[in-house]
């Protein structure tokens, strides 16, 4: 073996340059020599770094005193404030205390008082005032109706003063607090205080025994710092020839016991030196050095790579059975002789931890991904098949979901293996596989592996499915077929989230692929974890999502009401995330006019619902005063700022930020439709030619702002124009504006039919997205008009006498319309209502009778007060005029207009009033009505 050459222990030790190191002369020895050891000590690098650490210790105490001194002087002020104040209400609310103050000698009962209250509470004084600060009580008793010194005023208003101030017992902080009566009346003071020194003190005697122990920690950092300084000296203490030349005696020894191989070659391809783990990798023969390195019989590959002349950088050999990290440096970069140094390390066993290292990264990915990938939705049969759709073929070939059904509705199902289960999901890597569709009912059998897992919880697997017996009792003919299919290996996890047993998830392999071991196990039981969370989170928001709807739905209209002034189709279909507050409405008023309500409150879940009943409620409410469109958003804008008040002034945080409205009114006789908007989009007009367009409808704003007002336009409608009315989920969402939506509508309007029902659904297939991210609310009223021989109109002058005339021009009028059984009962009503007229309103006096659904008779004048029903006594000779109306009309009312009044009342046709023909109550002897 060759040996590198050693210096001999007696020649100078000589660096790269080749001189030799030169001894300081003797002279210079003995100064040095002479210099005191403390001296070099301090000057060393040791000895600085052993000043510098008892300088920082010495700094971290002295500041740890101040801060304890500083902080104590805060404590005792604030102690000294709190105990005062403390003394001071404790004192003034003790029992009796008011009783004393009311009495001829306040100070006879309070001082003995006071001065035992001190002691007890161990301040310096106790002072009790009357109203006027003069004291009743004091330490010294010679102060005893003094004047006391201090503020006091702001207690007489029920205020603690407390304050900090120099007295003459020195610095200290008095409180002062009020004495009140049972009748919350201020009867006196009483003032406590205490000096600060007092209270400090106790601070103050532990500072020694803190600067003691600061003082010990400071010995010991100290000696720590010499001890260490002292090892630190030490070692860094420099080395003479005689000791580098033993260490270079004895690089051989080091070279040959190192675990890694060392190669030296020379520039022509020469093996120089090897050591004997270089020997042991490589299989060295004992004469290998000085041969040429492609001669050893070393693989040709990394014969070539060692005498390649180029560094190379942890590269892979495969010798033998062996797999080499070799790495070379070249030796002529600085001038040294040719060749190259190659170190070798045997990383067989690192590559196996490798691969398992790189196994346990590849499932921790897998982790990672499924997270991601999974649950990216609160649907629960789509993070199901999200998730078989993720493990395929990342970790298994096939893969079923199955889940309880009460699951899928949102419950929360009993749990154990007696309950059906509903296959959801199934995914793999061939779709002819003989598993169980999706949708079919799966009961589970007892004693199966399957009810073992559900029953306990826990995963359950298969290895080798040939030799297993027990999962064939499931369903033998089924099972058969899966082992001819080729399925060998299974593991049956339980889908469990927040103690509730969801379902079951089974992970299958095939021929071609190992069976599933315990890490695969584990790594199917941590995917399962995770997304039975996302599953439980689908179930517990389905549930709501039901309710909500529920909730809504039970809220909105359940059908239209009978009317003929518009023909009305509607469309209302709630968000796939989670429903908002969208409602409708159609409406009748008197007069054969109709109300079109459209309305979106801002929110979703169940708050937006429940608010959005209570303003349909309040529209209902409204609709029945007969207000105008513009008049009612004023009224609907002051509920929503109340309910927004309310919510803020509770507990609830979910607070009602607004609401949008559209509310219209038709009128079949005029066909003037007047409406009003907050905060809504506009609605759509289509002309009987087919021609869209938005009417110029003030845009008020969204009801809850308050305090600006809301206007109303009026339009004359055609007969057959077709309103249309909607929500912005119709025309707004996340990938378009209200514009493109504006211009989709119109376009989706002129190719729709006539007819409501096919305009809705021609709209709704142009404009509404697979997952509508809002509810849409559609609203489509094609107008209707009543004729002119549908109305009869007659003025009448302000003259008792023409009331008979309008009884008669009545009568000829019903027998026009073939309604004579109904002519007794009009007359009645009529002669009452016009008779009110001519007494007490003034002209012009209109009366007007409308045959619709209902035979409506109204009579207008310009007075604004409305006349009131009442009951008259036996022996009055009227006020029965209204009682009458209201016994033989099937409605009757008020409603106001710009020029005055209207008082309408409502007949079924056929004959059967509210009373009955023919069946007149008593109401004893009737007036004369004409």
């Amino acid at each position: 073996m060759a040996r590198l050459p050693v210096r001999s222990s007696t020649a100078p030790f000589t660096g790269r340059s080749g001189g030799n190191r030169r001894e300081p002369p003797a002279a210079d020895q003995g100064s040095a020599n002479r210099r005191p050891r403390f001296s070099r000590g301090i000057r060393s690098v040791a000895g600085q770094v052993f000043a510098l650490q008892v300088v920082v210790v010495l700094l971290l105490v002295l500041a740890a005193v101040l801060a304890l001194v500083l902080e104590s002087q805060r404590d005792a002020t604030q102690e000294a404030r709190n105990r005062s104040v403390a003394v001071a209400q404790t004192f003034a609310n003790s029992p009796g205390i008011v009783a004393a103050l009311e009495s001829p000698d306040p100070t006879a009962i309070l001082q003995p008082k006071a001065v035992a209250a001190q002691q007890a509470a161990r301040v310096d004084f106790i002072v009790v005032l009357n109203t006027d600060g003069i004291r009743y009580t004091h330490p010294d008793p010679a102060r005893i109706g003094h004047k006391f010194v201090g503020i006091y005023q702001p207690a007489l208003q029920g205020q603690v003063v407390v304050q900090q101030l120099n007295g003459t017992l020195g610095p200290l902080v008095q409180a002062v607090v009020p004495v009140h009566d049972s009748n919350g009346k201020v009867v006196g003071l009483v003032s406590a205080g205490i000096t600060i020194s007092h209270v400090s003190g106790v601070v103050e005697r532990q500072l020694p025994l803190v600067l003691g122990t600061a003082a010990g920690a400071l010995v010991l950092a100290t000696a720590g710092s010499a001890l260490a300084s002292r090892r630190l000296l030490h070692q860094t203490r420099g080395l003479g020839p005689a000791e580098m030349t033993r260490m270079y005696e004895h690089h051989d020894a080091v070279l040959h016991a190192v675990r890694e191989g060392v190669l030296v070659i020379g520039g022509d391809g020469r093996l120089l030196l090897a050591n004997d783990e270089a020997r042991r990798l490589l299989d060295l023969a004992p004469d290998a050095e000085g041969r040429l390195v492609t001669e050893l019989g070393l693989d040709q590959r990394a014969a070539e790579q060692l005498v390649s002349g180029e560094p190379i950088n942890d590269a892979v050999l495969l010798t033998g059975e062996r797999l080499l990290v070799v790495n070379t440096r070249l030796t002529d970069r600085v001038g040294g002789p040719p060749g190259s140094v190659a170190t070798l390390r045997d990383s067989t066993e690192l590559h196996a931890l490798s691969d398992k290292a790189e196994a346990a990264r590849r499932r921790l990915k897998l982790l990672y991904d499924a997270t991601v990938a999974i649950g990216t939705s609160l649907d629960i049969t789509r993070t199901a098949q999200e998730l078989a759709d993720f493990v395929v073929p990342r970790f298994a070939d096939y893969v079923t979901v199955d889940l309880a059904d009460p699951v899928l509705n949102g419950a929360e199902p009993p749990g154990g293996s007696s309950v059906p289960m509903r296959r959801v999901a199934v995914s793999g890597v061939r779709d002819d596989s003989p598993f169980y569709p999706v949708g079919e009912v799966i009961v589970i059998r007892p004693a199966t592996p399957q009810a073992w897992s559900l029953d306990s919880g826990h995963a359950v697997r298969d290895p080798d499915l040939r030799s297993s017996t027990d999962w064939l009792t499931q369903d033998p003919e089924r099972a058969g077929a899966l082992l001819d299919f080729g399925v060998h290996s299974v593991v049956r996890v339980p889908l469990r989230a927040r103690g509730v047993l969801l379902g079951l998830a089974k992970f299958w392999r095939a021929e071609g692929t190992a069976p599933f071991d315990e890490d695969d196990q584990s790594l199917a039981e941590e995917i399962v974890a995770r997304v039975a969370l996302s599953i439980d989170n689908a179930r517990r928001y389905t549930r709501e999502h039901a309710m909500a709807v529920t909730l809504q739905r039970s809220l909105l209209p359940h059908g239209l009401p009978e009317q003929n002034a518009l023909d009305v189709a509607y469309r209302y279909l709630p968000a796939q995330a989670d429903v908002s507050g969208d409602w409708f409405d159609v409406i009748p008023l008197p007069g054969a006019r109709v109300a079109l309500v459209v309305g979106d409150v801002v929110g979703h879940g169940l708050h937006a619902a429940a608010t959005m009943g209570r303003l349909r409620t309040a529209v209902l409410n409204f609709s029945g005063l007969d207000l105008p469109p513009d008049e009612l958003l004023g009224h609907l804008d002051e509920l929503v700022n109340q309910l927004d008040q309310d919510q803020t002034a509770g507990a609830d945080s979910d607070v009602v930020t607004g609401a949008s409205c559209l509310y219209a009114i038709y009128d079949p006789v005029s066909r003037l439709c007047t409406m009003a908007r907050a905060g809504h989009p506009p609605p759509a007009l289509v002309h009987p030619d087919g021609t869209v367009e938005y009417p110029e409808v003030p845009a008020g704003p969204p009801l809850g702002l308050g305090g600006l007002p809301f206007s109303a336009a009026e339009l004359r409608l055609p007969a057959g124009s077709t309103l249309v009315l909607y929500t912005d989920g119709l025309v707004e969402d996340r990938e378009r504006d209200i514009d493109e939506g504006l211009d989709r509508l119109a376009g989706a309007l002129r190719q729709a039919g006539r007819a409501p029902e096919e305009t809705c659904e021609a709209v709704l297939a142009a404009l509404l997205p697979a997952r509508p991210v809002d509810d849409v609310a559609l609203l489509v009223a094609r107008t209707r008009v009543l004729t002119s021989d549908q109305v009869a109109q007659w003025e009448v002058p302000a003259d008792g006498a023409a009331v008979g005339e309008v009884r008669a021009a009545v009568s000829r009028q019903l027998a026009r319309w073939g309604l004579e059984e109904l002519a007794f009962v009009t007359e009645l009503i009529l002669s009452e209502l016009v008779t009110n007229a001519i007494r007490y309103a003034t002209e012009p006096i209109q009366v007007r009778l409308l045959c619709d659904r209902t035979l409506i008779c109204e009579v207008s004048d310009s007075s604004s007060t409305s006349p009131h029903l009442r009951y008259a006594a036996s022996m009055d000779e009227g006020g029965r005029g209204l009682f009458l109306v209201a016994q033989f009309a099937e409605r009757w009312g008020t409603r106001h207009t710009a020029t005055g009044k209207v008082i309408w009342a409502e007949q079924l046709l056929g004959g059967e009033p509210g009373s009955g023909i023919g069946q007149l109550p008593d109401f004893g002897e009737l007036p004369d009505l004409g």
